[in-house]
């Protein structure tokens, strides 16, 4: 390259022309008329802030009108440029104009778009002015609006529909017509999303919209003079609506169209029916045999939903005949919808049309495909199960026979033969034929299970074994992770003579690629269960050979493992858990337990070390031999709990969790209680702030009295920790951690409980002796009080230190006892004060029969030395004063005994 002088300044010219195109594009689009263009008030509630934005839009319409008022002289100075120089920067200016209107434009449907997207919000605010100010300006907006706002509004309309925001009168009067002018956009994209909406809204719609909306534009809609497009449409509400009307319906329009009759008597709704449902059929055969193989192909796949509508007696006379000339159709995607329709109608077919019809033309269907015509072959082999399953009781045997070897022909499809075809089937045909019949050979083992009960499973072994055997060692990995899938499948099938597929279950164990190994572990506890057993009545000489299923489990965790695959790794690991109802528990000790122990140690994907500890737990909880269970948890403890890694610290605390949930409460506290306490002191933080979140588990595991010495460690564990610890994030664990302990009740034993609710019964019953003793007592005092108009006070102390407290109703009865009013050995340490002064009784009420109580029950309750003795002063102060003090007194001792045992309490 040349730098001369010359050359530079060149490029400096070129550089400055670029920065006079893009100088203006920066100055024009920071105006602030745009600016303020694009800018709402605030003040707008959100109603008229949508309005305000979809109405903002007439501004830059008058930009681009007005534009180019100036000539071309006003763009020349007084320098001397030539007229090609001026014509240049004018398409410049043009240039740069255009793109800044762009981006106004683009704002502004942004803006637009927001708007149509939050409709539905709009609607559930305020849904009549929605729908009156918002709507109409949504549908002028549309008919100028950019792809991105068409799908928002497809979508918006659908969400007001299925979220029944308002009534389907208001949406038909409101949305559908929008949705159906929508519908003939010139844009393929825009069309087929209205037309998804519009399939959708069908299903809402009521009959009588339907037919007067939908179907009678229909019958122009579908003309061959419409576009491809609007014909597909066509096509595709035709079988939507075929799903809306009842049978009857459709065939009194099937009758009237064969029959040429039309009842005119009838009255004008039935009219009216029979008069829009007798263009159906017509419609349809119009569109079956339509120009375009496109239309033939989709309204071919609605005749199975108007099959539906007309029923078994019009579709043998109307829609068979049509798929028959399909099904000879030229065009191959037309031929694969007429086949899939056909055996997706077997069911309405009797057996006169099964065995004339049908099987005639999917045979030579079938024949034509394989010779001449290779496009179809995968969705002709995806049907053919459920072919072969449908037409099985219609069949001779020699049609039986000439299915199941045209099965097997499409098995073995693109594989090596005996006869050297091969060769040049490899040589002839490209990858791309390779990949086709690997999809075929896909296809077959998809089926597998229907041609099992095709030829009955009695006979799998003679007619389909060996197939069977060349697909799960298929080359290609799809076919086998396809075997894979369905492997449970066929050994529900195969029932007692399970036995046979021990080997491909070997193999597929064994296989190499790991999409297969995944395919396989979602049923493989369900295979393993039924393969042991073999069903209920099996002879134990058909159970699988464990030590061939034994090295194929490890090798496939060893695979597993040396890849970076780690989620089929914990899949795996997991589906270990089934082990110990396969294989015995000494097996699992010596094979599989030091794997996990592997796994727990040295693997680095903690999901992975999860799975392989929950796996071990479930191992420990299986297994019956009391040595073997304490050297497990003797050596869980020593390698993971006092291990040297904090790793391992971690993973024992997550043993210790899964040993919460699936043991019991008992084993947890007399193997791993102590253990995890030594954690406490932990010198990595993470480590004690995951012991922190264990603490509430291990206190509900504990049960008193038997666990008490390891209740008051743990009390002992958390006041350390409360008061030695130094990290601020250990510090706030346990601060929020010794919150929820205390809301944590410790459960007690059956025993101490039972003890515990005799003695309540026993205090509940003296409790309820005492109130009818008090009751009857009390009457006497109130008639004494009516006679002589006072009453002398009752002796507040007895001989006897003893006490007891009584009530003088139902209610005070029950408050007495959930209160724990009584001062027994039980419950001395509930306060009192929760029961009032304005609750309490008078005092002569109160203690009217104290004395007496005593003698006779000699109670154990005791009221406080502090209670006693200043109702013993106030007594002596009593019988001091004189006769009129005492009446004086009369009023208000009852209430000076309630403040006085409120005081005590104080």
């Amino acid at each position: 390259m040349d730098f001369n002088q010359d050359n530079l300044f060149g490029q400096i010219e070129d550089l400055q022309e670029l920065s006079f195109i893009e100088r203006p594009v920066r100055r024009y689009l920071k105006t602030p008329e745009e600016i303020e263009r694009l800018t709402v008030d605030e003040e707008l509630n959100d109603i008229e802030r949508a309005v305000f934005l979809l109405c903002n839009r007439s501004h830059q319409h008058d930009i681009v009108r007005n534009w180019g008022g100036g000539s071309v002289a006003s763009y020349q100075s007084s320098r001397s440029f030539s007229s090609s120089q001026a014509y240049g920067d004018f398409n410049r200016e043009k240039i740069v104009f255009q793109k800044s209107t762009e981006d106004i434009s683009s704002g502004q449907d942004v803006q637009r778009t927001s708007v149509i997207v939050n409709l539905p919000n709009l609607m559930r605010q305020n849904t009549s002015e929605t729908i009156r100010r918002v709507v109409p300006k949504i549908r002028e907006v549309l008919h100028v609006a950019g792809v991105e706002m068409q799908l928002a509004a497809a979508v918006s309309f659908l969400t007001i529909l299925q979220e029944e925001i308002v009534s389907i009168a208001a949406y038909i009067h409101s949305f559908l017509p929008i949705i159906l002018v929508n519908l003939d956009h010139k844009d393929t994209v825009i069309s087929n999303a209205w037309l998804e909406t519009l399939l959708t809204v069908i299903n809402a719609l009521p009959k009588e919209t339907i037919r007067q909306e939908i179907l009678s534009p229909l019958v122009s809609k579908a003309q061959l003079s419409q576009t491809v497009q609007s014909r597909l449409a066509s096509c595709k509400i035709l079988g939507q609506i075929a799903r809306k009307f009842e049978s009857h319906v459709l065939q009194h329009s099937v009758v009237c169209h064969l029959t040429g009759e039309m009842h005119l008597h009838a009255c004008s709704g039935v009219y009216h029916i029979i008069r829009i449902k007798r263009d159906i059929l017509p419609l349809v055969r119009s569109l079956c045999q339509d120009v375009e193989y496109e239309v033939r192909s989709c309204m071919c796949r609605q005749l199975e939903y108007i099959a539906q509508g007309i029923g078994v007696e019009q579709t043998k006379i109307a829609i068979l005949p049509e798929l028959v000339e399909l099904a000879r159709d030229e065009g191959s995607s037309v031929r694969i919808a007429a086949f899939d329709t056909i055996v997706n109608l077997l069911v309405m077919f009797d057996n006169d049309d099964r065995t004339q019809i049908i099987f005639p033309l999917v045979m030579m269907f079938c024949e034509k495909s394989f010779k001449a015509d290779e496009t179809i072959l995968a969705p002709l082999s995806h049907q053919l199960g459920k072919l072969c399953h449908g037409l099985s009781g219609n069949l001779t045997d020699e049609q039986h026979l000439w299915f199941l070897d045209f099965y097997k022909k499409f098995c073995t499809l693109g594989l090596q033969h005996e006869n050297g075809q091969s060769e040049h089937l490899t040589q002839f045909y490209a990858a791309e034929m390779d990949a086709k019949y690997g999809s075929v050979r896909q296809n077959c083992a998809y089926n597998l299970p229907a041609m099992i009960l095709f030829i009955d499973p009695k006979c799998f072994y003679t007619e389909l074994y060996s197939t069977f055997s060349s697909l799960c060692h298929d080359p290609e990995t799809l076919v086998r992770r396809t075997v894979a899938t369905g492997f449970h499948e066929v050994i529900k099938l195969l029932g007692p003579s399970v036995h046979i597929v021990h080997k491909e279950l070997i193999a597929l164990l064994q296989d190499e690629s790991l999409q297969v190994l995944d395919a396989l572990l979602d049923h493989l506890p369900e295979i393993l269960r039924f393969i042991i057993s073999g069903g209920d009545h099996v002879p134990t000489e058909n159970k699988v050979h464990i030590p061939d299923l034994i090295p194929a489990l490890s090798m496939a965790e060893q695979r597993a493992a040396t890849s970076l695959k780690w989620r089929i790794h914990e899949k795996l690991l997991l589906t270990f858990s089934c082990l110990p109802q396969v294989i015995s528990s000494d097996q699992i000790y010596y094979k599989f337990l030091p794997i996990m122990f592997r796994i727990m140690t040295t693997n680095n994907v903690l999901p992975v070390q999860r799975a392989s500890a929950r796996t071990l737990c479930v191992f420990v909880r299986y297994n019956r031999k009391q040595e073997q269970r304490q050297e497990i948890c003797s050596k869980l403890i020593e390698q993971l709990g006092q291990g040297k890694s904090c790793w391992n610290r971690l993973r024992f605390l997550d043993i210790c969790e899964f040993i919460m949930d699936l043991f019991s409460k008992a084993f947890f506290c007399k193997y791993f209680f102590l253990p995890v306490l030594e954690l406490s002191h932990d010198p990595v933080p993470n480590v004690r702030i995951k012991f922190c979140y264990m603490l509430p588990k291990l206190k509900s595991a504990l049960k008193l009295p038997a666990d008490k010495h390891l209740l008051q460690q743990l009390d002992l564990c958390v006041r350390k920790l409360l008061c030695q610890e130094k990290d601020k994030d250990v510090t706030a664990v346990v601060r929020v951690i010794t919150l929820e302990l205390d809301r944590i009740e410790t459960s007690v034993e059956c025993e101490d409980m039972e003890k515990r609710g005799e003695s309540k019964s026993v205090n509940e019953k003296k409790l309820a002796s005492s109130f009818n003793k008090d009751g009857k007592k009390r009457n006497k005092l109130g008639r004494s009080r009516s006679l002589g108009g006072c009453v002398v006070p009752p002796k507040l102390i007895s001989d006897k230190p003893m006490m007891k407290l009584t009530t003088t109703s139902n209610s005070q009865v029950g408050t007495a006892t959930k209160n724990a009013l009584l001062f027994d050995g039980t419950s001395q340490n509930h306060s009192l004060s929760s029961v009032g002064p304005s609750n309490m009784p008078s005092c002569s009420r109160f203690y009217s029969a104290n004395s007496n109580e005593q003698k006779t029950n000699g109670s154990k309750e005791i009221l406080p030395k502090k209670f006693n003795f200043i109702c013993a002063e106030q007594t002596h102060k009593k019988q001091w004063k004189g006769k009129a003090e005492n009446r004086t007194l009369n009023g208000r001792k009852g209430a000076f005994y309630d403040q006085s045992f409120h005081n005590v309490h104080q």
